[in-house]
């Protein structure tokens, strides 16, 4: 029973973790452009998450290490020291990206404009991360995170082609505007594909004194909790495709069209869900992205680090994550636009995949820290393929920025 209940929580926590500002904004921008066609594009992203969070928990849970560590261990500082500039340099982006999505929702709710959110929400969420565990951040706030499965009924009340749907989880040659295409579809993928979420999964399950025992509930746990998190990112999509395009609307460009997702199905209750989703799913993203750069800070200078310290005994460690949601804040106070925020963030999260993604195919291959529960062969051609595709997408992000990201 145990086991079990570590396994549901587990997996809420994944969930919880998966939808967020940006796989909301790019499902719905795929939709609204080009329908069902982009499913593919989720279905990879979820794929390689999975393969990539099941490979963080049992380095974790077998090396008792985290991935920052030993990526320090095993390349040296030096070495190190580019993965460690790239993760936090785009987690900060990603970070001033969720703090816009939770502003964005009490702008609806509230008729206050969202940059005066920004700081109070800032503030709120370095309260909790002061004051609070690491259970109430992977639990608590995941747990409110449900509310998200909306979506899936408001994709099967939308009744959609569902035999376009399946065809679309088969990548095909765009209909029109293949830059926009190519460029929603790369920013798809860096949405799935984040760093921050395998990197926090392994530090959680240090945090958690994962060890052998938990190997089999962290095999469930990744595949079970991403999969439901990419079946709800999915179904945004199908919403969007749905309900946007007939209406006309090809390009979500301005955040005021998000309502229109679930309103035309669910109609008053959808706006409040949406607002509630959009509010509590960017909220828990940025706990957990504020807790990654806090992680990956110590760990990289050797500094102690728990979420369930007193803030006095990690003084580095808090500090980090203070400064870090002080500095995401500024961009939205100032007035930057959270969606443009969210989709440029997405695709430079894209670009800096091979950084933390090679690398930790080197630890999955060290018996010296994994031992008999090194990667499979087909573990490493599916991080292989990842990698590949991560070098794809650093070299075509910015060009597709420029022709089809505006």
């Amino acid at each position: 029973m145990k086991k079990f209940l570590q396994i549901s929580l587990g997996v809420v926590t994944s969930v919880g973790g998966f939808l967020e500002m940006g796989s909301m904004s790019t499902s719905a921008q795929a939709g609204a452009g080009f329908g069902y066609r982009l499913g593919w594009a989720l279905v990879l992203g979820t794929v390689c998450i999975a393969f990539l969070a099941e490979m963080a928990g049992r380095f974790a849970a077998v090396s008792g290490h985290t991935i920052a560590d030993g990526m320090r261990d095993r390349f040296g500082f030096k070495l190190f020291l580019w993965p460690l500039l790239a993760t936090l340099l785009v987690n900060l982006l990603v970070l001033a990206a969720e703090i816009g999505g939770v502003c964005i929702a009490l702008e609806f709710a509230t008729s206050i404009g969202y940059r005066w959110w920004a700081l109070p929400v800032a503030a709120l969420a370095w309260l909790l991360l002061w004051k609070g565990s690491f259970g109430l951040i992977e639990k608590g706030v995941s747990l409110l995170g449900l509310v998200t499965c909306c979506f899936i009924v408001a994709a099967l009340l939308a009744r959609p082609d569902w035999h376009a749907v399946a065809a679309g989880l088969v990548p095909r040659q765009a209909p029109h505007d293949s830059a926009s295409y190519w460029f929603i579809a790369v920013s798809i993928l860096g949405a799935c594909i984040t760093p921050s979420l395998f990197l926090f999964y392994s530090s959680g399950a240090i945090e958690d004194k994962w060890d052998r025992r938990m190997l089999g509930a962290n095999r469930a746990i990744s595949a079970i909790g991403m999969g439901f998190g990419g079946t709800i990112a999915l179904a945004v999509l199908i919403v969007a495709g749905a309900v946007l395009m007939p209406q006309g609307v090809r390009q979500v460009e301005d955040y005021h069209q998000l309502p229109l997702l679930l309103v035309p199905t669910l109609g008053m209750a959808g706006f409040v869900l949406l607002v509630l989703s959009l509010a509590i799913a960017s909220f828990g993203a940025t706990l957990e992205i504020a807790l990654q750069q806090a992680y990956m800070l110590a760990q990289a200078f050797g500094w102690r680090w728990s979420e369930d310290a007193k803030p006095r005994e990690n003084a580095g460690f808090s500090m980090t994550y203070t400064v870090s949601l002080l500095l995401a804040a500024l961009p939205i106070v100032f007035g930057i636009d959270p969606l443009k925020v969210t989709t440029f963030s997405m695709a430079l999260t894209a670009v800096s995949l091979p950084f933390s993604v090679f690398p930790f195919l080197v630890l999955m291959n060290d018996t010296s820290y994994v031992g008999k529960h090194a990667n499979g062969v087909i573990a490493n051609l599916c991080v292989i393929l990842i990698v590949s595709l991560s070098f794809v997408l650093a070299v075509v992000t910015l060009p597709l920025e420029i022709l089809g990201g505006s």
